[in-house]
């Protein structure tokens, strides 16, 4: 059955290069991604999908099923195709929107010989407000049996972990006054942002090495001889572990309070992003997906190191899950950088495009048929 998954694959081969390409030419930031979902759902709808467009109130999200009406598990397939500010598609989901659909369509031509379902869902904003958050806050990911991604990167690696986020803007509000003639009728609201820091440097020393903590200030005054009257810093807050993120979270604001009482100005504190969970690889399928790319010739395989956090954790926490990586490039790139970006469209970037997408095709089989114990 696999070569008849591999046959299809190789029909669609020069479709699925187009595909990257387009979005890759047509770089759209998060939740103004109407060219690129678009382009996906012309390709799912080609191939026999029936597609819910604007899904949940999103206007750039989408969930396209093709249902063999037999019994069977379900498969969904994530694609993520929002852009970078300036680099365009420095994170590569203009292959990961291609490879994820292209994998349902290949999967979808032999399923009503095997039975069950595939689902493919566009996931918005994966760079700033995931929308995978609010489909796993809404019960969507609930219908699956298993959940599948592909990430380009410059090494192909194991599908493993990443660290869970919590974005949290602080804003403090004071009072102006002249900063030379009458100082003391004035409330320094900056003053309390850069206790703020301060706080939050003192707090690094006591926590555990998986902690990142980075912010910016976002406003900090509007003149040197005004005493500031609002001061607001954004902040990331990030561990291994959502539970950790979350005691770290109350430890912040504490601090935050602090930085409020030693000038007198008023805080008010609220998340800017949603936030996002730690990933839990499923071991399992993770290895039938590193199998199956054995078996399309990609033996070097290396433990994921990742540190970075994505929307996919909070799928991970619903619904057995994988993200693993397909190496794209011979040398060292880093990614969000223009270099990846053109990576997806080299001579190896469409080969490994369409391996990848075999391979998800090859593993949602696996999962069809019972082949990997969930």
């Amino acid at each position: 059955m696999k070569e008849l998954l591999f046959n299809e694959g190789q029909n669609l081969k020069e479709v699925l290069c187009e595909i990257s390409e387009y979005i890759y030419h047509n770089p759209e930031l998060g939740n103004q991604e109407f060219k690129s979902s678009e382009k996906l759902i012309s390709f799912l709808e080609e191939h026999n999908f029936i597609v819910e467009r604007e899904f949940l109130g999103l206007k750039t999200a989408f969930r396209a099923v093709y249902d063999s009406n037999k019994p069977g598990l379900t498969v969904g397939y994530l694609c993520e195709y929002d852009a970078l500010p300036e680099i365009g598609h420095g994170c590569g989901h203009n292959m990961i929107g291609t490879m994820s659909a292209g994998a349902g369509v290949i999967l979808s031509k032999i399923l009503d010989q095997v039975g069950g379902r595939v689902i493919v869902y566009g996931t918005p904003a994966e760079e700033t407000d995931g929308a995978k958050v609010i489909f796993a806050e809404q019960g969507v990911f609930e219908e699956l049996d298993a959940a599948m991604m592909l990430h380009p990167s410059d090494k192909t690696c194991a599908s493993g972990t990443s660290t869970a986020i919590y974005p949290l803007q602080f804003r403090y509000k004071g009072k102006t006054a002249h900063a030379a003639s009458c100082p003391q009728e004035g409330i320094n609201a900056l003053n309390s942002v850069i206790q703020l820091f301060n706080g939050i440097d003192a707090l690094r020393q006591h926590v555990t090495p998986d902690v990142r903590m980075h912010g910016i200030i976002t406003n900090g005054g509007v003149a040197a001889n005004i005493v500031p009257d609002e001061a607001v810093a954004q902040f990331y807050f990030r561990a291994a572990k959502k539970e950790t993120v979350m005691e770290l979270v109350e430890k912040v604001k504490n601090i935050a309070q602090g930085a409020a009482l030693m000038t007198g100005a008023t805080l008010e504190m609220e998340r800017f992003e949603l936030p996002y969970d730690d990933l839990r690889t499923h071991e399992n399928l993770s290895e039938a997906f590193n199998e199956n790319l054995r078996i399309l010739g990609i033996e070097d395989i290396e433990e994921n190191e990742d540190f970075g956090s994505s929307d996919i954790g909070n799928v991970s926490h619903i619904v057995p899950t994988i993200h693993p990586n397909i190496g794209i490039s011979n040398c060292r790139v880093i990614g969000h950088s223009r270099e990846m970006a053109d990576a997806t469209i080299s001579e190896l970037g469409h080969e490994r495009l369409l391996i990848g997408t075999l391979a998800l095709a090859y593993t949602g089989y696996d999962v069809l048929t019972n082949k990997v114990e969930l």
